[in-house]
């Protein structure tokens, strides 16, 4: 009886927070999560993520693969945003606010963004300290170059 009540609510130890993790990558795990805000993860956003990780992070396409690949593991890995926020907080300011506007260009790929995903991107926007007017100029920039 003991076993069914540990299964049930997962006796066990929780697993420990990804303490090794590239920020890049977790950075693409953000950008897969905007992606599926809405439910669907579409082979456009995927093209849209190793795009932006290409001209944003000055990847190759080898390396922005295997990035992408890894990203899309730790987003159905995750349980919550801040594991990886935590590691893409190292990143240098400029590069986070690439990642805001990278998580509007995903957002806006299949379409006009739904009220999930604006509301995922405020809140990774806010724990990447990046403020409101950079974010707000963020999305500006995604919507300009929006296919």
């Amino acid at each position: 009886m003991a076993g069914f009540f540990s299964r049930l609510f997962g006796g066990g130890r929780p697993d420990a927070p990804i303490r090794d993790l590239d920020s890049y990558e977790a950075a693409a795990a953000l950008l897969v999560e905007a992606a599926l805000a809405d439910g669907v993860y579409a082979n456009l956003e995927s093209d849209m993520i190793a795009e932006i990780l290409v001209t944003s992070f000055a990847m190759d396409a080898d390396r922005a693969d295997a990035v992408l690949k890894r990203g899309e593991q730790l987003a159905e890995e995750a349980t919550d945003t801040h594991a990886l926020t935590r590691h893409v907080k190292t990143l240098p300011i400029a590069e986070r606010e690439s990642v805001i506007e990278g998580l509007y260009k995903v957002s806006l790929a299949d379409g006009d963004a739904c009220k999930y995903e604006e509301s995922f991107i405020r809140h990774v926007a806010n724990l990447l300290h990046v403020d409101d007017v950079t974010r707000a100029h963020a999305r500006k920039r995604a919507e300009l170059t929006r296919p």
